[in-house]
């Protein structure tokens, strides 16, 4: 084993050799055992290496060798300092190589080594990013689960602050291609964070690019399977490959695979959801993901039929009015319970589908259902009339902090509920029913509207709908109207498309199970 005194002379042999430093191929072997001494000798080695290994390619595999073992030493000084000089190694055919280590260290837990296996791994990201991302990807669909978790996360956090130049179309094809591969075998938090790598690429910030994503997120949902309501991780699945689908909608993308198989598949099964989140409102998180993708729905195959299961389920939250006793007084003994959160959801969706079908309350159901309807409607109202009364007394005057208490924050958000639904109740209300209304959902940011529209939306304050549609059992009008119980939810927070758990299983099968052994251990 070399000593320090003989690393530095033989460093001075390379250093003074300057063209003829190939020649001197006995000195650099004398710096490669370097990695066999103490820690001084180590040191030396660490740093010695890299700066002439460029000169010595018939000894690049010796070289690369010794600096991983340095790159393992039990003192953490050496360990750094191997690692900062690894990307002087990353030339020609060794950068996947390089990349691929690297990748493996990341894997570390002192947070100043991690680092540095990041700044590394950027550094030749930007000498040869194709090399890098084989480096990467083969990590992620072999390496151990800590690493590929970590290397995913590299992708999802650092890809974004890459430089246009380095990001090019071929690159992010690459990142595609590869990307596709693992998809075929993920957990729910993996899938997560792949939308946001891949939905970040400028290359499918485009219509058909969007449109390639929707079709990865459709495949991971498995729309062409039965939906089984009762496997908590079925549901989980769908609402999570959902929640990635929706951001990518729009007036050329189109819901429309979605929006049906909800229709179709999930509605029916609605109050059978089962889900391995606690606390979570499963029905009303399926809810409002049909609501919001109701919006980008294009032709449906199916119109009438699923616009009809829509409707037999928005029936379900709309109670007909209570019978009454002979003296005027309600002969049950409890009011039916309004659940506002959910007839929104409802009510804004068939909004939405209904105007592909127009006429579907008038031509396509009979005038029982129809007068049934009405009156389900004008009931609904009436008691939304007084609740939105409340509410606005409740919140009269007040601004500021004093709308930041829980208590108010559920107010708030009850009155935008209750607002939306009345402006819905109206336009179905027009003879024929009108679909022209623009509300926005309560739980998303409030958009600008054309003037008309605003004074649609804002005129909330009447009473009960038009006289001239069919009315229900009339009421004595000088009784003091009771309000039914009402049912919202006290969600506050903006509808989050991030995961809410991962997905039960690990990867492995057909995406979402158990992924197989792997080997352990070091794989350079």
């Amino acid at each position: 084993m070399p000593t320090v005194e003989e690393l530095y002379r033989n460093y001075g042999i390379l250093a003074d050799a300057t063209e003829q430093v190939g020649q001197h191929k006995d000195a650099y072997q004398v710096i490669l055992d370097g990695v066999k001494g103490g820690t001084k000798e180590k040191r030396l080695a660490a740093q010695f290496i890299p700066k002439f290994f460029k000169h010595f390619p018939e000894l690049a595999d010796s070289a690369i060798n010794a600096q991983l073992d340095l790159c393992e030493d039990e003192d953490v000084s050496i360990r750094r300092q191997a690692i900062k000089e690894l990307p002087q190694f990353a030339t020609g055919e060794n950068l996947p190589r390089v990349a691929d280590i690297l990748t493996q260290l990341l894997q570390t837990d002192d947070s100043a080594e991690f680092n540095l296996v990041n700044n590394a791994l950027l550094s030749i990201f930007k000498m040869d990013a194709k090399g890098t991302l084989g480096g990467l990807f083969s990590q992620i669909l072999q390496g151990e689960d800590i690493v590929r978790e970590r290397a995913i996360k590299f992708l999802s956090t650092k890809l974004k602050t890459l430089p246009d130049e380095v990001l090019t179309k071929e690159v992010e094809e690459l990142i595609l291609t590869e990307s596709k591969k693992v998809l075929e075998d993920v957990t729910g938090e993996e899938f997560v964070l792949f939308m946001k790598i891949l939905s970040g690429l400028k290359s499918l910030q485009t219509v058909s690019g969007r449109q390639q994503l929707v079709e990865l997120v459709a495949e991971q949902a498995d729309l062409e399977q039965t939906f089984n309501p009762s496997d908590p991780d079925c549901v989980d699945r769908l609402l999570q490959c959902t929640r990635q689908a929706v951001p990518l909608f729009s007036k050329n993308v189109h819901s429309t695979r979605f929006v049906t198989y909800f229709c179709e598949q999930v509605l029916p099964n609605l109050s059978s959801l089962t889900t391995p989140v606690e606390g979570l409102d499963i029905q009303l998180e399926v809810l409002k993901l049909l609501a919001e993708m109701s919006s980008f729905c294009g032709d449906m195959e199916k119109l009438e039929t699923n616009l009809r299961k829509l409707f037999d389920k928005l029936l379900e939250y709309m109670p007909l009015p209570p019978e009454e006793a002979e003296n005027g007084e309600n002969a049950g003994n409890e009011e039916p319970k309004l659940q506002f959160s959910y007839v929104e959801c409802l009510l804004y969706s068939f909004h939405q589908l209904g105007r592909k079908l127009p006429d579907f309350l008038t031509a396509k159901l009979n005038a029982e259902k129809l007068k049934d309807f009405k009156i389900r409607l004008q009931y609904f109202a009436r008691g939304l009339q007084v609740y939105i009364r409340q509410l606005r007394l409740a919140l009269q005057g007040k601004t500021g902090e004093a709308l930041k208490t829980e208590e108010n924050k559920i107010k708030v958000v009850a009155l935008k509920i209750t607002n939306n639904i009345n402006v819905l109740i109206k336009d179905l209300f027009h003879i024929p029913p009108s679909y022209k209304s623009t509300v926005t959902l309560s739980w998303k940011p409030v958009q600008k509207v054309e003037i008309g529209q605003r004074r649609a939306s804002e005129d909330t304050t009447s009473g009960s709908p038009p006289k001239k549609s069919p009315a229900g059992p009339k009421r004595d009008a000088r009784q003091i109207y009771n309000p039914p119980s009402g049912k919202y939810s006290s969600n506050l927070s903006n509808f989050n498309y991030e995961q809410r758990g991962a997905f039960r299983g690990s990867r492995g099968g057909r995406g979402w199970g158990a992924r197989g052994n792997r080997s352990r251990g070091r794989l350079y």
